[in-house]
């Protein structure tokens, strides 16, 4: 990972929307290649997304799936645990989500709950959560050292621009859906959040499944950043097994 802590995000970084669609497009057709090669080869594919509200996350997960084949994939808005999967041990409730073989499951919010908002706010007691950092590298060790690829975002905002999307999704009928009191509770612990975000990272960046920070004040930027590093991950991981999918030379300047 290049990036060790929230602080070293360059959150200035942009991308017009001429080049964004370029880019776009161009890389969604890579990534259904990529699904189309996993599928054939009994691959699984795990994408984690974390990251303050109104990050972008949903949107960066739309872009991710928005030309894939939907029958290969799904998406597990996580919340908090419901009174019968309270009965179980907490990461019992993720195994059971875990995609097919060959198969791509993305989780907007994830297993790290427990080390972030069951943290903050008490949910976790400090003999929990400090253990889980273990608990979770054993996870993904688990998956990763089977037919899994797992990769793990943080989409990054400052306290700014949260705020202008805050007011946004208040005032967009379309949108409110989007804003609980939640949220705004949560803002308040901005910081807090970031303190424990960062010790995530530091104690659960692997070799095996990294995290990767990226700066979401700029949507767009955001967005290809996402795909880039996703299929960037994808082919290194199939390299290291012994295998390798056609690149499509075309790309090579789509980087950014």
């Amino acid at each position: 990972m290049n990036l060790n802590r929230i602080e070293d995000i360059d959150l200035t970084n942009n991308l017009d929307k001429k080049e964004y669609k370029k880019k776009l497009k161009h890389l969604q057709y890579e990534l259904l290649n990529i699904q189309q090669y996993l599928l054939k080869n009994k691959i699984g594919l795990i994408l984690v997304f974390e990251g303050m509200d109104a990050a972008g996350k949903g949107g960066a997960i739309k872009r991710l799936t928005q030309k894939l084949d939907p029958r290969g994939l799904i998406v597990h808005p996580i919340s908090a645990p419901q009174p019968h999967e309270k009965r179980y041990h907490y990461l019992h409730r993720f195994w059971r989500k875990l995609p097919q073989h060959g198969q791509i499951g993305i989780f907007d919010r994830s297993w790290y709950g427990r080390v972030l908002v069951e943290r903050i706010e008490g949910f976790a007691t400090e003999d929990e959560w400090q253990r889980a950092y273990d608990e979770l590298n054993a996870f993904e060790k688990a998956l990763t050292d089977e037919h899994y690829i797992l990769l793990k975002f943080w989409i990054h905002i400052d306290k700014d621009e949260q705020w202008k999307r805050f007011i946004e999704r208040q005032q967009d009928p379309y949108k409110q859906w989007k804003l609980t009191d939640e949220d705004w509770r949560n803002r308040e612990k901005f910081d807090d959040y970031m303190l424990v975000a960062n010790e995530a990272f530091q104690k659960t960046d692997t070799h095996f499944a990294p995290w990767v920070l990226v700066p979401g004040n700029n949507k767009n930027y955001a967005r290809i950043k996402v795909i880039q590093e996703t299929i960037n991950w994808v082919k290194q991981e199939l390299s290291r097994r012994g295998l390798s999918i056609n690149d499509n030379n075309e790309n090579k300047d789509l980087q950014i």
